[in-house]
């Protein structure tokens, strides 16, 4: 269904909640863990609905800091701020007649929490440093990992911004939850990599398959992903071996001592985290991919667990 590869039973009713909810205006918030498919399902919802013809803008309020994030949604006019050169619209206004949709919503600064309810509430806004409200015309499609009630509960959210977002719930289902699902994009990967050319699988191997469908998959969808690609980019021959995925679907883990030892009881994701960032010479995006999330998550996941974004600076 537009986009989202799935045999799971369990998605049909979630297709038959996404029909009904794409025939209408109202804000959708999309709740699923990491790589399970957020935005293939906010472009559903889109392609579905009577904005299908208009634009569809999207933005990871996880990945810019609240001043780029404000001027990214509203735009800003010439002279608001240094290096600001001319107008620029933001992300409402390029979506005119379409559809925004805003990853990581729990993200948004609080700061910026009463501006984005003022566009639910009466479409318009103004730009940073301007004076005339802009009106648009838009619907707003949101996603997040987390609850938003346990963010309104510790202070982090507004209250009446939840409401407005989250007008339908929906639940996205984790990949392990999904019956039939790993094998099927297990081929589904294999195919599309295929035609990249450089290598050609036909073949999966039993133990590398029985890997596959016995791993939790704690990134999902993207991780399984960034597994075939790694079985490509180190393996050879027609058949996917077990010795082509990587150590977590092996069950091998790194033997370590002293303090790292104790880290891995106390924090294991911690230390993956450290250890792909080390492993990737501290490019994110390579660890990111290395570790099945995207660098958004990767971001996002530092920061709750206090690593050094400065010390681990892609090189």
């Amino acid at each position: 269904m537009e986009g989202i590869v799935t045999a799971a039973p369990q998605m049909h009713a979630f297709f038959h909640l996404l029909r009904k909810v794409s025939r209408t205006d109202a804000s959708v918030l999309i709740r699923g863990e990491s790589g399970t498919g957020k935005e293939l399902v906010a472009h559903a919802i889109h392609r579905l609905s009577p904005r299908r013809a208009g634009p569809f803008r999207a933005v990871n309020c996880a990945t810019l800091n609240g001043n780029l994030l404000e001027s990214e949604l509203f735009g800003h006019v010439r002279g608001a701020f240094t290096g600001a050169v001319k107008d620029r619209p933001g992300l409402f206004a390029s979506a005119h007649g379409g559809t925004v949709f805003l990853d990581e919503i729990a993200e948004l600064p609080l700061e910026l929490q009463a501006r984005l309810l003022r566009v639910l509430q009466e479409r318009s806004f103004v730009p940073v440093g301007g004076t005339e409200p802009v009106h648009v015309d838009v619907r707003v499609l949101s996603a997040t990992h987390r609850s938003l009630r346990d963010e309104v509960d510790h202070g982090r959210f507004r209250e009446d911004l939840m409401y407005r977002l989250r007008v339908v719930p929906v639940f996205l289902p984790r990949l392990v939850e999904r019956e039939g699902d790993i094998e099927l994009l297990t081929w589904h990967f294999i195919d599309e990599f295929n035609q990249q050319g450089f290598r050609t699988v036909t073949g999966v191997a039993a133990d590398a398959m029985q890997a596959l469908l016995r791993y939790q998959w704690p990134g999902n969808i993207r991780e399984l992903r960034n597994n075939i690609e790694y079985a490509y980019a180190i393996g050879e021959g027609e058949t996917l071996r077990l010795d082509e995925l990587t150590p977590e679907l092996r069950n091998e883990r790194p033997i370590e001592s002293g303090r790292t030892s104790m880290a891995v009881q106390v924090n294991p994701e911690r230390t993956r985290i450290m250890e792909a960032l080390r492993h990737a010479n501290g490019r994110k995006q390579v660890a990111a991919a290395a570790l099945g999330w995207s660098r958004s998550t990767l971001w996002r996941k530092m920061r709750e667990h206090g690593i050094d974004e400065r010390r681990q600076e892609a090189r």
